[in-house]
């Protein structure tokens, strides 16, 4: 009896001193992988690539370093590494449900990569989520929305979602409407929206831009304002064009109305 409690005893210790080291190695070796990762970030020879395929190769590259790591710490935890093998084997179906997720996001990361239909640093509108490609990982493609909101949209669903670009072009069309009364002077509004394009510094001259009437409401004239614009300008552009359009109808006593209806009644 006292021989088998020794041996138990030296193989709990000695299993408890390969759990121990295993356990070291796993701290360790994701305390490495952590620190390489941020070395790869400032490295001038990564930095002078493309962002997007930056991301991914960092992703990538922290990915199979902790795979080799959570490897290494199973083999000096005294698991035979063919165990492990025939474990994920045997329950490779059972695995392969459970990752098929992960692997659909991987081989979207790669499509996306290879196609790039986005690049880091490009405003796009992916479904119903918009904002700024941050980064395209190896799973996880990256947003910052224009309130400073961080996304992040699997791979897998993006190689399967319309993605509309408004950077890759480079220019934009801004496309403004001004309702006006039908009693309004059509000469004096078609000046005075053309000195207020005319004026604006960030209207691109080419292509020129379009002043016209679009539709003739049922309460008012639709003029339509098209000008082009640098991607960057959309926004600030729209907000003064519609901000002095308005102070320079009023300016030139132009009415702008409000929907109304007339009512006849008959005695």
């Amino acid at each position: 009896m006292n021989t088998d409690g020794d041996g138990i005893v030296n193989f709990l210790k000695t299993a408890g001193v390969d759990l121990l080291r295993g356990i070291l190695v796993l701290v360790v070796g994701f305390f490495l992988v952590h620190w390489i990762n941020k070395l790869l970030k400032k490295n001038k020879k990564l930095l002078a690539i493309d962002p997007t395929l930056r991301g991914f190769l960092l992703n990538l590259i922290r990915i199979l370093l902790s795979v080799i790591v959570v490897l290494t710490a199973v083999n000096i935890m005294g698991i035979p590494m063919t165990s492990v093998v025939t474990l994920l084997a045997s329950g490779g179906v059972a695995v392969g449900l459970a990752l098929q997720g992960a692997v659909g996001n991987l081989i979207g990361g790669l499509i996306l990569l290879i196609l790039r239909p986005i690049k880091a640093g490009e405003y796009v509108k992916i479904g119903d989520s918009e904002g700024t490609v941050k980064t395209v990982g190896a799973y996880y493609t990256e947003l910052i929305t224009p309130d400073n909101k961080h996304l992040s949209l699997p791979n897998g669903t993006l190689t399967n979602t319309p993605i509309t670009n408004f950077s890759r072009e480079g220019t934009r069309r801004l496309d403004l409407s001004f309702s006006v009364a039908y009693s309004s002077d059509m000469d004096t509004v078609y000046r005075v929206l053309k000195e207020l394009v005319a004026g604006d510094p960030d209207i691109l001259p080419d292509p020129p831009p379009q002043i016209v009437l679009s539709r003739c409401g049922d309460s008012s004239l639709d003029f339509a304002v098209r000008v082009w614009v640098r991607g960057d300008k959309y926004w600030p552009v729209n907000f003064r064009l519609l901000d002095g359009g308005k102070r320079a109808l009023d300016a030139a006593g132009i009415t702008i109305p409000f929907p109304q209806m007339d009512v006849h009644v008959k005695s």
